[in-house]
C-alpha cells in the first residue's frame, strides 16, 4: 500500500543546503536529492497483519469432513458438493483433492462497507487487542477465539482495510492452488476494496493474470442515491485467470445479430448468413486468383473493378465447389454491375464444420439487476430472508464466458447459493454437465429477522433450502432435461482422532495407555471414518458410494468400478474372515479397516496375509 525503502531512510545534510533565497534554496537541495542512491527501493503492497496472512495460508489444519445425511439432497447419487464451515478450514480441506481441478470460482465477499462482518483467522490474541475478556483463555492467557466466529469491520477500526486484505489473501491464496491451468476466477466487489482487491489479485495471480475488471450496472433507474456527489448504479466484478496463456473466454453468441440477415433453405442447420464479396484489393495480389468468372447468363466478371487492380479471395477450385453448394450468390449491384459474394454462415464455415462466430463479451454488463435478484430469490424462499444476493442470470452469463458444459464451479462465499442455482438452471437450459461446490459459514440469522422467524437459525441453512427449491423449480420447468439437482451436505468439524494420541511419551499416563487402544471419537460414525479417510489420501469428496452388506459386515465402496479402482472400507467392530477375503477378491486400489475391529496383533497379520495372496496390488489402510 506504499512507497517503501527496503534499504532504510537516507538522510540529507542540510547545513550543505543554501538557505539565503528561494533559487538557491531549490538549486542545493535538487543537487542533494540527486545523491541519494534509490537502488534499494521498490513499489510494495502491504498492510499490517500481511505476514501472518501469509502464513495463515500455510499453516496446517487439524479438521475433517463429516457426512451430514439428514441435509443432503439425493445423497448416494449426487456430484455436487455444499459444505459448512469455515470457507479458509474448506479450502485447506479441498486442497490435495481438488487440487488443480476447479475451471471457474465466483465469489461474493464482504465488500467492507463498515457493516460487514470479517472472518478471524488467528485463533488467539493478546489481552492488549480484546477491551471484553470473553472468558476463554489459553495457558498463556490469551483470548480464545472460535474458529468460526467473526466480527464486524467497523470504519471506525484502526485496521479498517487491513482486517479486510489479512482475511481475504490466504483464502485467495489457496483458491489459487484449486484452479486449473486454464480456470478463472470472478470477484463481486464495490468501491470500498476495489481498488485493493485490484492489487491483492496482482500479488497472488500475478500482474500479467489479469483479465478484466468488468462493470455491472446493478441498479435500476437513476441509481443509489447514498452519494451527495455522484448517484452510483453500478459494482465490479474482477476477473483473474490462473493462467492467462492458457484462458478462452468465450464468445457472445449473438444470432440476432443484423449483420446476419439473411436465410435460405439451410437455415435450421447452417443458420442464418451474410453476404462478403469475394472479389478484394486489401489481400496481396496474386496472379493464381485473378481469374474470369462466368455467371450462369455467360456473363464474364473480373475481380478488378474501376481501374483498380483485385483478386478473388478464393481459388478457382474452392470458388466452384461453394457455387455447387450453393455458399455463392450472384446479382447485380447498385451500380448495375455484376457483384460476386458468399455466403458466411452463422453456424458453420465453408467447409461444413461448426463454428463459434461472436465477439469476446464486453466488460460492461448492464442488464441483470440487484432488484430482479431480491425479488426472484423472495418469490422462491415465499419470504425476503436474504439481501444482496446476486442475480441468477448474472452467474449465469459469467459461466457461459468461463466454464464449458462439464466444469467444476466453486464458490466459498456461497451466501444464499445463487452459484448452485444458476449451475442447475444452466445445465437444463443447455444439457451441460457442471458440477458445484458450495462453502458457506453456519453465520447466524439476526435473532429478530424474518430469516429467523421463518426457521432459519443460520444462513447455510437458507442456502440448502435455496439449492433444494430451485432444483424442484427447475425440475418442473424442464421435465426432460437431465440435470444433478442433488448435494452432498458435508460439515467442517475436528479430526476424527481422540487428541490424547498426540501427547508426548511425558504427558501421558498409564491410564492413557489403555485408552488409547481404540484412538477414534466416541461420537464418530463409520461415514465419518469413511470421509475422514478420504481428506486424509487427497481423494474427491463427490464420487459414487454404495453401501452393501457381507454377511454381518457393512462394507462402503467408494468411487469403485472394478478392479483396481476406488476404495472400499469396512468399520465394523468385528470384521469376519470371509469379509475381508470377499473385499480382498474385489481388488480396490484401497482397503481401509479399524483398528480396533482385529482383537490382536494375529489379527492384523491374517488381513496383510489375504491382500498378499488375493490382491497384492491393494493398498491397506488400518486408521
Amino acid at each position: 500500500m506504499e512507497e517503501s525503502s527496503r534499504g532504510g531512510v537516507e538522510k540529507i545534510d542540510l547545513e550543505k543546503v543554501d538557505w539565503r533565497g528561494s533559487r538557491e534554496f531549490f538549486e542545493s537541495l535538487s543537487d542533494e536529492l540527486k545523491k541519494l542512491d534509490d537502488h534499494d527501493e521498490a513499489y510494495d503492497f502491504t498492510w499490517v497483519g500481511k505476514r501472518k496472512s501469509i502464513i495463515e495460508a500455510g499453516a496446517p489444519i487439524n479438521k475433517t469432513l463429516r457426512p451430514d445425511i439428514e441435509n443432503s439432497k439425493n445423497w448416494d447419487d449426487t456430484e455436487n458438493l455444499f459444505i459448512e464451515g469455515d470457507n479458509l478450514d474448506a479450502l485447506k480441506l479441498l486442497q490435495e483433492s481438488y487440487l488443480g481441478k476447479i475451471k471457474m470460482i465466483y465469489i461474493d465477499p464482504p465488500y467492507n462497507t463498515g457493516k460487514d462482518f470479517v472472518y478471524h483467522d488467528n485463533f488467539t490474541a493478546d489481552n492488549a487487542e480484546y477491551a471484553v475478556d470473553s472468558g476463554k483463555k489459553d495457558e498463556d492467557g490469551n483470548h480464545l477465539i472460535a474458529e468460526d466466529e467473526f466480527k464486524q469491520n467497523a470504519r471506525s477500526a484502526g485496521r479498517f482495510h487491513s482486517d479486510w486484505l489479512s482475511m481475504m489473501y490466504p483464502r485467495l491464496k489457496l483458491a489459487r492452488n484449486l484452479l486449473s491451468d486454464d480456470g478463472v476466477i470472478f470477484i463481486s466487489i464495490d468501491d470500498n476494496e476495489q481498488a485493493n482487491l485490484k492489487k491483492l489479485c496482482d500479488e497472488v495471480f500475478g500482474e500479467d493474470n489479469f483479465v478484466a475488471q468488468i462493470i455491472w450496472a446493478n441498479k435500476e433507474g437513476g441509481g443509489s442515491s447514498d452519494s451527495s456527489w455522484y448517484k452510483i448504479k453500478h459494482e465490479y466484478i474482477i476477473c483473474v485467470s490462473k493462467k492467462k496463456e492458457g484462458l478462452v473466454i468465450n464468445k457472445d453468441i449473438q444470432e440476432e445479430d443484423d449483420s446476419y440477415s439473411f436465410q435460405d433453405e439451410y437455415v435450421e442447420s447452417r443458420g442464418r448468413y451474410k453476404l462478403i464479396k469475394l472479389n478484394s484489393f486489401s489481400i496481396q495480389y496474386s496472379k493464381g486468383l485473378d481469374y474470369p468468372i462466368i455467371t450462369r447468363d455467360g456473363e464474364i466478371v473480373y475481380p478488378s473493378e474501376n481501374g483498380k487492380r483485385g483478386c478473388w479471395r478464393w481459388s478457382k477450385e474452392r470458388y466452384e465447389d461453394a457455387l455447387k453448394n450453393d455458399y455463392v450468390v450472384i446479382k447485380k449491384g447498385q451500380d448495375g454491375k455484376t457483384k460476386i459474394y458468399t455466403k458466411q454462415y452463422f453456424k458453420i464455415d465453408i467447409d461444413g464444420n461448426k463454428v463459434t462466430r461472436g465477439l469476446p463479451p464486453v466488460a460492461l454488463i448492464e442488464k441483470y439487476s440487484s432488484t430482479m435478484a431480491t425479488k426472484q430469490l423472495e418469490d422462491l424462499m415465499s419470504d425476503r430472508l436474504f439481501s444482496y444476493s446476486k442475480p441468477v442470470t448474472l452467474i449465469q452469463h459469467l459461466l457461459r464466458n468461463a466454464a464449458d458444459r462439464s466444469a467444476l464451479i466453486l464458490d466459498f462465499f456461497a451466501g444464499s447459493a445463487t452459484t448452485a442455482h444458476a449451475v442447475m438452471q444452466l445445465n437444463a437450459v443447455d444439457g451441460g454437465n457442471r458440477k458445484f461446490i458450495m462453502v458457506q459459514l453456519p453465520e447466524e440469522t439476526p435473532e429478530k429477522s424474518e430469516a429467523r422467524k421463518a426457521g432459519y437459525n443460520t444462513i447455510a441453512e437458507i442456502s440448502r433450502e435455496r439449492i433444494r427449491r430451485a432444483s424442484d423449480k427447475i425440475a418442473t420447468e424442464n421435465p426432460d432435461a437431465k440435470v444433478d439437482y442433488g448435494f452432498r451436505a458435508l460439515k467442517i468439524d475436528t479430526a476424527n482422532e481422540r487428541k490424547e494420541i498426540y501427547k508426548s511419551t511425558a504427558e501421558t499416563s498409564q491410564a492413557d495407555l489403555f485408552d488409547a487402544v481404540d484412538n477414534i471419537k466416541k461420537d464418530r460414525s463409520p461415514l465419518d471414518l469413511l470421509f475422514g479417510t478420504l481428506v486424509a489420501c487427497g481423494l474427491e469428496y463427490n464420487r459414487p458410494l454404495e453401501t452393501e452388506n457381507l454377511g454381518d459386515n457393512t462394507i462402503y465402496k467408494y468411487d469403485y468400478l472394478g478392479e483396481v479402482t476406488g476404495l472400499i472400507a469396512c468399520f465394523d467392530d468385528k470384521i469376519s474372515e470371509d469379509t475381508i477375503k470377499s473385499i480382498a477378491k474385489l481388488k480396490p486400489l484401497t482397503a481401509v479397516f479399524k483398528n480396533t475391529s482385529f482383537e490382536n496383533s494375529a489379527a492384523s497379520v491374517n488381513l496383510s496375509e489375504h491382500f498378499r495372496l488375493l490382491s497384492p496390488s491393494t493398498k491397506v489402510k488400518v486408521v
